[in-house]
């Protein structure tokens, strides 16, 4: 069985249509918003970008859990058809806000409801994927999907970077007529074809909200699952700040100005690429935990050597070096959460781990807006960040040494 087997799936095809027509425009909305908050005519403060960065994260992390609780009730071939459109309005405002009220920051509401709404989107997709491919190929078309999906957005973004030459408002124009398009193919499918079908659990928000609480109280109580959630709740407070000084300091620093951020983008994706090759050979021959404190140390000493200096060349190859640890840590983290947690209560988990791992990101954009200058310049800042990294590195290896012995690591899967 292959990928010939399920592209015969007419179903498929076009779930897989409107799923990469509005993935590419998502590229396009986030490189819009990226560029006005950057754009010369406007003073982009840490503060602004730190919203703007609360604005890309929290629907994910609030709404994300709940998604799930309305799309058992929503005709899922509706929400693909219907928030397309309402994301088209939305971003069509977003470019009106910003063309005719250039000082406004009413745009960030409207951004607001366009990423809130795409949660439902992206949920509906994969709720909906079971009903169009069945049997041994479900897993091959899931992987096909979500794969050329992180593509598609990727894609968009490389366009939206070329589109912003001609202003803002053309990228975000872009991207509404391609919601348009992903509404339009969303229509082929059948309108009762992709459920719910009445066999699907129709949890409640008070189920989901105590669910969440059960999951966190689980962790609590063991061990290596807290101490793996603790290391990436430090990776990612950390890595957050440093997002945060790096976008100021294009904006504001390094010569290349908002182009130099495409390309410490692509750089640290492919430090994220590197990091998902490496990562499972090594941590099964040192062990989980001692690769997550290894790449917590490798993100410190990255940046000490490359970061510190504030060169735009060196600080490029920083961004790759940190991109790898990341990947890294998120990899053994997440196994060890999979592992160390019962299956009854895996579901809970990893919707806390979901809040959880977005909220503390957003959490350190407020921080740094704070403590970080307009332009991004500070050795103090920096100078704890990397101080940061380093402690987290050994108080993780000595923590989770301790227990070792009593609840060993498992090999990381193949």
């Amino acid at each position: 069985m292959g990928f010939r087997e399920v592209w015969r799936e007419r179903g498929f095809r076009w779930l897989y249509g409107t799923r990469l027509a509005s993935q590419f425009a998502d590229g396009l909305v986030q490189v819009g918003l990226a560029a006005y908050v950057l754009s010369p005519e406007n003073e982009a403060s840490a503060g602004k970008v730190a919203v703007a960065f609360a604005v890309m994260l929290l629907p994910y992390s609030v709404l994300g859990p709940f998604a799930g609780v309305l799309l058992d009730r929503w005709r899922r071939q509706v929400v693909l058809v219907r928030t397309p459109l309402v994301r088209a309005l939305c971003v069509l405002g977003m470019a009106w806000l910003i063309s005719a009220l250039d000082d406004s920051d009413l745009y960030l509401v409207a951004a607001l409801v366009v990423l809130g709404v795409n949660r439902f989107f992206l949920s509906a997709l994969s709720a909906a994927l079971p009903h169009v491919v069945r049997g041994p190929e479900l897993l091959l078309a899931n992987t096909v999907s979500v794969t050329s999906g992180t593509v598609a957005a990727f894609a968009g973004a490389g366009v939206g970077f070329l589109v912003a030459q001609a202003g803002t408002t053309a990228v975000l124009v872009t991207a509404a007529v391609l919601y348009v398009c992903a509404s339009f193919v969303a229509r082929a499918l059948p309108r009762d074809g992709l459920g719910p079908d009445g066999t699907e659990s129709r949890e409640t928000v008070r189920n989901v909200v105590s669910g969440m609480v059960e999951g966190a109280r689980y962790i609590a109580r063991r061990r290596p699952a807290a101490l793996a959630l603790g290391a990436i709740a430090a990776h990612r407070f950390l890595y957050g700040i440093w997002l945060l000084m790096t976008i100021l300091l294009y904006r504001n620093h390094f010569p290349s100005g908002f182009g130099g951020v495409a390309v410490i983008t692509t750089v640290s994706g492919a430090g994220y690429l590197l990091g998902a090759v490496i990562t499972p050979p090594a941590a099964r021959r040192f062990g989980k935990d001692a690769w997550i404190s290894a790449m917590l140390l490798a993100a410190a000493v990255s940046l000490l050597v490359l970061a510190v200096p504030l060169r735009e060349p060196l600080y490029v190859a920083g961004g790759f070096a940190l991109g790898m640890a990341a990947q890294g840590v998120k990899l053994c983290v997440d196994t060890i959460l999979q592992e160390s947690v019962a299956d009854e209560f895996r579901g809970r988990v990893f919707a806390a781990y979901d809040m959880f791992f977005n909220a503390t990101f957003v959490a350190a954009a407020c921080v740094g807006a704070f403590a970080l200058p307009p332009d991004g310049r500070s050795y103090a800042v920096l100078g704890g960040v990397i101080a940061a990294y380093a402690a987290a590195a050994v108080t993780y290896r000595v923590l989770s040494r301790k227990d070792a012995a009593t609840e060993p690591s498992s090999p990381m899967p193949r």
